[in-house]
Formats: C-alpha cells, sequence, structure tokens
C-alpha cells in the first residue's frame, strides 16, 4: 500500500509538460516511421513499374523471338522461355539482368571515355551499327572481319595509315602529278580500303571492349578479343555459345527492331557514363576554383 502512495506521488511530480512532450516526440517518431515505409513502398513500386516498362519495350522490339529449336546452342538454354511454333522464345526477365549487367560495364567504360570497338557485319544491320557507333564517335566494322584485326593490329594499323595518306594526297591535289592510269588504280585501293578500313581510320590503339551483334556471325572476332582479352559485350541468339562472351545479352540479333533497340540502349549507357565523369570533372573545377591560391596569398602577406 506504501509503495503504491510512493508512485501515486512520484506521477504528480512529473510535470504535464514533460508528459505532453514525450507523447508529442513519440509521435513525431511514428510519423517519421510512417513516413519511411511510405516512401519504400513508392520507391518499390516506382521500379516495379520502370521493370515492367522495360519488359513490355523489349517485347514491342522483339527483343524475345530467337531461331527454330533445332538451331539451339545448349548453352543457351537457361535463358529461354519456351517454344512457339518451332520459334525458341526468350525468357525477358533473364534478358533484363544480362543486359542491366551488360549496360553497367558499359557506364563504367563511358566514365573513362575508353574506346569500344563495334561489330555487325549483316548488311541489314550495317546502317543501324554504324549510327550507333558515329553517335559516340566510335569505330565500327559492318563488312567482312578481316582476320589479325586484333591479334595482327600493327598490320591493319599500317594498312589504314596508307587509307588516309590517300585521302590526303587527293583532298591536296597531289595525285595529280599521277598519269590518268595510275590515278584510277589509286583511286580504285583508296575505295578498297575505305570499304575494309573506313570505320576503324580513328582506332590508334586496340579498343577497351567489343560492342558485337550476333556472336556466331562474328565469331572470329569474338575469338581474336578472348586471344587479345578484350571483353565482349554480344547479343547472342539461340544458335550462340555464351560462355564465349564477357557480357552475353540473350535475344534477337536478326530483326532491325530488336537490334535498334539494344543498341541505343548501348548508347545511352555510354553516355550516362560521360556525363557522369564530366559532371564529376566540373564539380572539381568548381572546388578548385573556391579554394583561394595559397601562394598568392603568402606573397601578398610578405
Amino acid at each position: 500500500m506504501l509503495e503504491t502512495e510512493q508512485v501515486k506521488e512520484k506521477e504528480k511530480e512529473i510535470p504535464e509538460e514533460s508528459v505532453n512532450e514525450f507523447a508529442s516526440a513519440e509521435e513525431q517518431e511514428t510519423d517519421e516511421e510512417r513516413e519511411t515505409v511510405e516512401q519504400k513502398e513508392s520507391a518499390t513500386a516506382t521500379a516495379a513499374e520502370m521493370a515492367d516498362t522495360e519488359l513490355e519495350a523489349m517485347f514491342r522490339a522483339g527483343v524475345h523471338f530467337g531461331y527454330s529449336r533445332s538451331r539451339r546452342h545448349p548453352k543457351m538454354a537457361p535463358y529461354l522461355f519456351g517454344v512457339r511454333n518451332n520459334i525458341e522464345i526468350f525468357d525477358l526477365v533473364k534478358v533484363r539482368v544480362a543486359l542491366q549487367r551488360a549496360l553497367q560495364f558499359l557506364t563504367d567504360l563511358g566514365k573513362s571515355q575508353r574506346t569500344v570497338l563495334f561489330v555487325a557485319t549483316k548488311p541489314s544491320l550495317n546502317a543501324l551499327l554504324e549510327a550507333a557507333a558515329r553517335e559516340i564517335n566510335m569505330p565500327y566494322v559492318t563488312e567482312r572481319w578481316l582476320g589479325g584485326t586484333l591479334t595482327n593490329f600493327k598490320i591493319i594499323r599500317s594498312r589504314v595509315d596508307r587509307l588516309i595518306t590517300l585521302k590526303k594526297q587527293k583532298e591536296s591535289g597531289e595525285l595529280a602529278r599521277y598519269t590518268k592510269k595510275e590515278r584510277v588504280e589509286l583511286d580504285r585501293e583508296a575505295g578498297r580500303l575505305e570499304r575494309h578500313f573506313g570505320g576503324i581510320e580513328t582506332l590508334r590503339e586496340l579498343p577497351a571492349a567489343l560492342v558485337v551483334v550476333d556472336a556466331e556471325e562474328n565469331r572470329t572476332a569474338v575469338r581474336e578479343a578472348v586471344r587479345t582479352r578484350i571483353p565482349v559485350v554480344a547479343i547472342v541468339n539461340v544458335d550462340c555459345n555464351p560462355s564465349q562472351v564477357s557480357y552475353p545479352i540473350p535475344g534477337n540479333d536478326a530483326a532491325p527492331s530488336s537490334v535498334e533497340y539494344l543498341l541505343k540502349r548501348i548508347v545511352a549507357a555510354y553516355k550516362e557514363g560521360g556525363a557522369a565523369a564530366s559532371n564529376l570533372g566540373s564539380a572539381a573545377s568548381e572546388i578548385a576554383s573556391a579554394v583561394p591560391d595559397a601562394t598568392t596569398g603568402a606573397e601578398r602577406m610578405l
């Protein structure tokens, strides 16, 4: 009984303002927790919506269509959803995971402005690949891959230098001193070199990575990249061996709509990396300019 009375007396001693403050603090914490939960739920919902939008875009582009079942490479099985009318169908959820991995790699390359060589030798895809490469000022190969482009780069580079020399001679009028027959031969040589090496004029050294459309069609390029330890990002259809590619992107490598969609994502990822590096450089410059010159300050004091 005595203890109960003592507790009541202590409760009376507690100011009403303190009780109200404590209750208010509890309510504030509850509101903050509720707001945090709502933010997390909103972020999760947004991510889900973005994922659904990405899957829908891939579906519309026809990324999910493979080749006939008879052409399937055994190692492509994990990326497949099923078969429809004897056509293999890719699992777009797994395609998205592989694509995001490849895009992160390209974003990292963009941050350091590394050179990426684009390769696609199917005539129907030449224009798409060239446009994608030119958008970020990268070299490209759209004609038949010449053996030794990577493994014997010095020889290939000498042919590129020859092309550049012929172009300069033509622009300066230096070819006028040759006979008509000699000029015709030189024009033919320049045309042949342009066709094979025009896309890699800016390639002064081995690239940091290859972006390949159809790893099976361009298996020689992939093999040379493996031998020279150059990472490969490749769109791989059901007939490809993904284990030979550093960053395989399972999907339709034949339909222009699918290839265009994937190339746009690749270019955008590289640009994103470049923009991030540029913003970081600008911020560093601003910080440096804001810091007073210690040497100048010391000279003024003297």
